[in-house]
């Protein structure tokens, strides 16, 4: 095994005196030096014309050393410019973190003018080639033709890409650009005018000052992003980085980003980090960490793991679909998918329309049976290695831990249908309003508690932690609100009504709620990777906020599928729970499917598959979070994104996962 680390810090030491040489400004261009020649027998050379402009250039092609054994594989494909500047670099980081890529750098034009070339060096041509705008200068105009991005992009993609396509087996779907300094604003120039060129961006420290006006130009021209019209995304992941003591830079950088944000783009993915250093010393950990970067979204383990957000994480270039998941010895036990071809074909096909957007935006669909993984997928935004936020599911979550409270003997069933604030001890009962005995932990686990809260009042206090700490929440809601009814008690979903019943667990539970909810649920099912915020009150969130992998939220299936039942042992009190998971209120409002009931926390519905009928009992989370168990079937279902309209996606589980495995 080689020493990584040792190779890697050599790397970035070669690296930091590469990109000293990277001056954009054309007034201050480094001489030509002669340097010793190139001596890397992995890369070959291969030149290659502009067939436009009869320019002659070098592509050095570097392939993954695995490439001549496996004749049916595809490739990724990492191009870069600056070619002999990033080379060592980016072959070096790839090695430890990407293997499985190909490597293409793209020279500087060897046949341009020897006068240049020796005034202002062999790499004179990137003036001309990676700038955006014509310099201001007539003779510096004249002299060094700048401006041409458009004529190298088209070099690029007709003459470069249209090579290698052709001469190697590439992943379509997979191409990267990596740019740094001028070659950066190039970066910016292709994703703005042509995105479609690469599926990833990676862009350091961009010459963009003097050119944001003209991007957001040509982002206006591209036109607004709008979730109804696929091609109105950029469809991209891009990577922005730039040196903390590059401080001409941030303003222009940061304008650039903003205009990628603004967007609102749901196919592009913007992560941007400020890496220490000045313009040169920068370089080496901006190749390093967008590799890693890239790995990321290469693969479905994500070499980042928690240090970037949700939202800045870059979408696969490729589903991740598995019908023998990997035991990563996580305490979930895997098997192979066992189903007829004609089922197996009909979910496969299920997850390529997952990717390619039919039904929204969705980040893993995974498929456990008899209580083992057969199916494992992701998409978009999904990682093995992940949390993956859960939305309103959260709520399922806490009911669970009601069960588990009762199952331990700190509540009772009978305790359900007492009033809620027989459990506060700390309520002051002169003040709460008139019907406040009236809200049982029944009640609020149905949605039923009957608080009336004028919302914009509420607005002023919300945020105070003070006021609403512990049992305060309790206190203030039930002074603040109308009085309590039998016709006030009718469904109406929220997030008051889970916090309540969260405020009394940690009224009863030894401890805190919080404490209980790890030590007593996510400890012993083995779910130590997640993270589940506070509420303003200080105690656990109940009805939102909180993140946890796929693979977890299969563990928690696992639990209602097995009638609370962990390790062959009582976990979950299996009374509450086929109370909690059953179709106690009809919910009526407008955007639940009608037949759709509401228990603890849990949803009910029906499937019909053939002339019979399977109960299937659901954690829903807003975006598209599901844990969906049907018990006769042996059957959990994980699936998790971030879709507006969360329900199209319901159709293919119906119609195609579920039926699979009803025997014939």
């Amino acid at each position: 095994m080689k020493n990584k680390t040792v190779r890697l810090l050599l790397i970035l030491l070669m690296g930091t005196n590469i990109a000293i040489a990277q001056n954009n400004d054309v007034t201050k261009l480094a001489s030509n030096q002669e340097g010793s020649s190139l001596e890397l027998p992995q890369v070959r050379v291969v030149p290659i014309k502009d067939t436009k402009t009869a320019r002659n250039y070098e592509l050095y092609i570097e392939l993954p050393e695995d490439y001549a054994e496996n004749p049916s594989k595809k490739y990724p494909v990492l191009y870069y410019t600056d070619a002999k500047w990033h080379l060592e670099m980016l072959s070096g980081a790839t090695e430890y973190m990407l293997e499985d890529i190909i490597l293409v750098g793209i020279s500087w034009q060897l046949d341009i003018n020897e006068d240049l070339k020796n005034e202002r060096g062999v790499h004179v041509s990137r003036f001309r080639d990676y700038s955006i705008s014509e310099h201001s200068d007539p003779e510096i105009q004249k002299k060094y033709q700048l401006g041409q991005a458009n004529n190298h992009l088209d070099f690029i993609r007709n003459d470069v890409i249209a090579y290698i396509d052709n001469t190697y087996r590439t992943d379509p779907n997979s191409r990267t650009y990596f740019g740094y300094s001028l070659s950066g604003e190039f970066g910016a120039y292709i994703l703005l005018s042509q995105p479609e060129t690469f599926n990833n961006y990676i862009i350091g420290s961009p010459t963009v000052r003097g050119e944001v006006d003209y991007l957001k130009e040509l982002n206006t021209k591209f036109g607004p992003y709008e979730a109804s019209n696929k091609n109105s995304s950029l469809n991209a992941n891009v990577f922005i980085a730039y040196g903390s003591l590059e401080e001409a830079v941030v303003e222009p950088i940061e304008a650039f980003v903003k205009l990628l944000n603004d967007r609102r783009d749901g196919g592009l993915s913007v992560f941007n980090e400020v890496i220490d250093g000045n313009h040169s010393t920068a370089f080496p950990m901006t190749a390093v960490r967008s590799v890693a970067w890239l790995s990321s979204l290469i693969n479905p383990v994500s070499s980042l793991g928690n240090e970037i957000s949700f939202w800045s994480t870059p979408h696969l270039n490729n589903a991740f679909v598995t019908t023998t998941p990997e035991d990563r010895k996580d305490g979930i036990v895997v098997d192979t998918l066992a189903v007829d071809q004609k089922a197996q074909e009909a979910i496969l096909q299920v997850s390529q329309e997952i990717f390619d957007g039919k039904y929204g935006n969705y980040d893993a669909l995974l498929i456990s049976h008899k209580n083992k993984l057969v199916y494992e997928s992701y998409y978009k935004k999904g990682r093995i290695n992940i949390p993956h936020g859960q939305a309103s599911a959260v709520k399922g979550y806490t009911s669970l831990v009601v069960g588990r409270a009762i199952e331990m003997g700190y509540l009772s069933m009978d305790d359900l249908n007492k009033p809620l604030i027989h459990f506060l001890k700390d309520l002051d009962p002169t003040k709460l309003v008139e019907g406040a005995d009236k809200i049982t932990l029944h009640k609020a686990l149905t949605m039923q508690g009957g608080l009336t809260i004028d919302r914009e009042k509420w607005k002023a206090i919300e945020n105070d932690s003070v006021r609403l700490k512990g049992q305060g929440l309790v206190q203030t809601l039930l002074e603040r609100s109308e009085p309590i009814t039998d016709a006030s008690q009718a469904y109406l979903y929220g997030n008051f009504n889970p916090m309540m019943v969260m405020t009394v667990i940690d009224a009863v539970v030894p401890g805190s709620a919080e404490a209980f909810i790890k030590t007593q649920l996510l400890d012993p099912l083995g779910i130590t990777d997640y993270e589940w915020s506070k509420h303003v009150s200080g105690l656990p969130q109940a009805g939102s906020r909180a993140r946890i992998t796929s693979r977890d939220m299969i563990k928690l299936g696992y639990l209602v599928q097995n009638k609370g039942k962990l390790n062959g042992e009582q976990f979950i009190s299996a009374a509450y729970l086929q109370k909690a998971t059953s179709g106690i209120v009809l919910p009526a409002i407008d955007w639940m499917p009608k037949n759709y009931r509401y228990g603890y926390f849990w949803y009910y519905t029906p499937v019909e598959v053939g002339n019979k009928t399977y109960d299937m009992t659901l954690a829903w989370g807003g975006g598209g979070q599901r844990v969906m168990v049907v018990e006769e079937l042996d059957l959990t279902i994980v699936i998790s994104g971030h879709d507006r309209d969360d329900d199209k996606i319901m159709k293919p589980i119906f119609d195609t996962v579920v039926p699979a495995f009803v025997e014939q």
